[in-house]
């Protein structure tokens, strides 16, 4: 093994050692404050009593949010993309072209069957001309019946013509409709599928339009909610970026069960007029039925839960003490909990200082909440 050789090997564990040694010191530095503060026992934190507050029965649940305007606009016709007029992210409105297909082939087939419409129109009112003329010289029998006949079915024929065009120009229509993909409502473009030159054949997705101020969670709840769970009653739920508790209604419970059984369907709509909020957001809340009940409670954002528990730490006679609860659903800011009493003093700032048997230094009075 030559000198290079052996160089390339040790830079490696060389700066390896190096960042382990670093993260092992700022561990021993933060454990070392830590002990410090905690043999001191000078720890400065805030305190928060345990209340009794009125809670709802709840049913949890979790879901996607979803528009409940949201549409793929999907090709009809085989063509080219000759147009694109959007691009992801743009606000459109109703009825607003986001792209065509062989605009031109179809714009030039609806001039010409609108040129075939007003030459067969024309035609058609000289025979209604010639048809009425040849009546009133029959009635002076100025004309044979058979000319009179002749000039009824030439106009016949014509009035059939015009009529035909007219078919015409309305399918040559409904072809450029086809070919031209347009907003069915007003909303935003979600994605944007194609791009200018690209064959497009029926079926195939070009655009997705959503309408974000009005949104939807579907969500599967147990079959033990089915009687708790009713059109109208009110849902909250807390979403990635936002710091509230967001509110929506159940709009629709499913009739049936799912197909195994285990599960029932709700709707849950949320209106969104400011559009902070986004489709495909994942939430979790809980669906508030009728009555109250009383229980211990403490404000939602001192917990930091895990699954269905939480441990914080209490100030027994200025000692700091570690406790375990059990948490119920967040409700109005604050979450119901089971494991200590009404009036127990909860440590809110300061927390992640103090250890078992730290002595605390209270820097407000304790509070009823935050």
């Amino acid at each position: 093994m030559n000198r290079k050789t052996v160089f390339y090997i040790a830079l490696p564990i060389a700066v390896i050692a190096g960042a382990a040694t670093f993260h092992r010191s700022q561990r021993n530095d933060e454990l070392s404050h830590q002990a410090t503060v905690k043999g001191e026992g000078t720890v400065a934190v805030t305190l928060v009593n345990v209340q009794e507050r009125s809670f709802r029965p709840a049913v949890a649940f979790t879901g996607t949010m979803l528009a409940v305007n949201r549409a793929e606009l999907k090709a009809e016709v085989t063509g080219r993309v000759t147009r694109v007029a959007v691009q992801e992210g743009d606000t459109v409105a109703a009825g607003a072209l986001l792209g065509a297909q062989d605009e031109d082939d179809y714009v030039l087939g609806l001039q010409a069957a609108e040129a075939q419409v007003a030459q067969a129109k024309a035609q058609a009112l000289q025979a209604q001309r010639d048809n009425d003329r040849s009546v009133a010289l029959l009635e002076k029998r100025s004309i044979t019946r058979q000319a009179a006949q002749q000039a009824e079915t030439a106009y016949n024929a014509t009035k059939a013509a015009a009529q035909a065009a007219e078919s015409n120009l309305g399918l040559a229509r409904l072809r450029l409709k086809k070919a031209r993909l347009v907003a069915p409502f007003a909303g935003q473009v979600a994605r944007r599928m194609v791009q200018p030159g690209e064959m497009l054949n029926p079926g195939q997705t070009a655009f997705e339009v959503v309408d974000n101020r009005k949104l939807e969670i579907r969500a599967d709840l147990p079959t033990e909610a089915m009687a708790q769970v009713k059109v109208g009653q009110r849902a909250t739920f807390r979403a990635i970026g936002l710091d509230r508790l967001v509110e929506g209604r159940v709009a629709q419970v499913s009739p049936s069960l799912s197909q195994d059984g285990r599960t029932l369907r709700v709707r849950v709509e949320v209106p969104n007029p400011d559009g902070q909020l986004k489709g495909g957001l994942f939430v979790e809340g809980v669906i508030l039925g009728e009555g109250e009940t009383r229980s211990a409670a403490l404000p939602a954002t001192l917990l930091k839960p895990q699954d269905r528990d939480a441990e914080l730490f209490i100030s027994e006679q200025g000692v700091a003490a570690r406790r375990k609860v059990v948490l119920g659903a967040e409700q109005d800011g604050y979450r119901p909990i089971s494991g200590l009493a009404v009036g127990t003093q909860v440590i809110d700032s300061g927390k992640d200082l103090v250890g078992v048997g730290s002595r605390l230094r209270v820097s407000t009075p304790a509070a009823g909440g935050k």
